[in-house]
């Protein structure tokens, strides 16, 4: 008998321990694209996956025992205080959500504007401030967030996806002094042009539906557009996969830089700076 349950209780124990140490990276985002990468890419090296969209119907995550799939609108605070409840301790946060937008800034209405800042600024801001607490009662922690390489350089249309970026770049790299004393590190990946994902043909179809460019830039537009295309059609672009494991490595590699590229066009950008 003593045999028995000594044989019970080291497996429980082991058990435990198992589940202590298993890593929990938790992703915004994930309904295709980065996020979903993402998301498949730390299920392989055996972590818990906590992916988050904000409609769970859309997920094509293959089933996991490690996987915990929750709906998040990064612009609700109500929706954010649910998926932190629902999460438990987070080892990492990827703050990947995000949406696009390209046009003159004559042709950005101020709600779009609002919009843009709302996802892709406020809600790392806010997401931030979710996880925070918890990761200050471990000691421990990691934060990425996902930016974007038109931060490298400027680029026409892109005014105000990009200011939006630039700001998570900032506030990215002031936080980061802030939390490193208190053992949590904070990353920023920069992805390249994707456009192998659904998010630049999004933004294109609100574009479209918002009655596209001005005409004073119609003709600048198109050449614009057309020079994107180019660069797209000449394989210096980045796919999914760069961004998942650049990704990984900032939450893995305490030497990872506070800027990493991720993406053959990403890293050639990075190096002209």
């Amino acid at each position: 008998m003593l045999a028995r349950s000594g044989a019970r209780t080291y497996r429980r124990v082991s058990l435990e321990t198992s589940t202590l140490t298993m890593k929990t990276v938790l992703i915004t985002g994930c309904s295709t694209g980065f996020g979903r990468a993402t998301a498949a890419y730390f299920l392989a090296q055996g972590w818990r996956v906590i992916a988050t969209l904000r409609d769970p119907s859309a997920n094509t995550l293959a089933p996991c025992d490690r996987l915990q799939v929750l709906p998040l609108d990064v612009t609700n605070p109500d929706s954010i205080a649910s998926v932190i409840e629902a999460s438990g301790a987070v080892d990492v946060l990827v703050n990947n959500a995000g949406i696009g937008w390209a046009n003159a800034i004559e042709g950005t209405p101020l709600e779009r504007v609002r919009q843009v800042f709302e996802t892709n600024t406020f809600g790392v801001v806010a997401m931030m401030q979710a996880v925070l607490p918890g990761m200050r009662a471990q000691g421990a922690g990691v934060i990425i967030n996902v930016g974007s390489s038109t931060t490298y350089r400027p680029l026409p249309l892109l005014s105000i996806y990009r200011a939006s970026k630039a700001a998570v770049n900032a506030l990215s790299e002031c936080a980061a002094l802030e939390l490193e004393p208190l053992g949590i590190r904070v990353r920023v990946v920069l992805p390249g042009q994707a456009p192998g994902t659904e998010f630049g043909n999004t933004a294109r179809a609100e574009i479209a539906a918002g009655g596209g460019f001005p005409a004073a830039y119609a003709g600048f537009a198109e050449q614009a557009m057309a020079n994107l295309r180019k660069q797209a059609a000449s394989g210096g672009v980045t796919e999914e996969q760069d961004v998942a494991e650049a990704i990984f490595r900032a939450a893995s590699d305490r030497e990872c830089p506070m800027m990493l590229p991720a993406g053959a066009d990403a890293v050639a950008w990075s190096l002209q700076v």
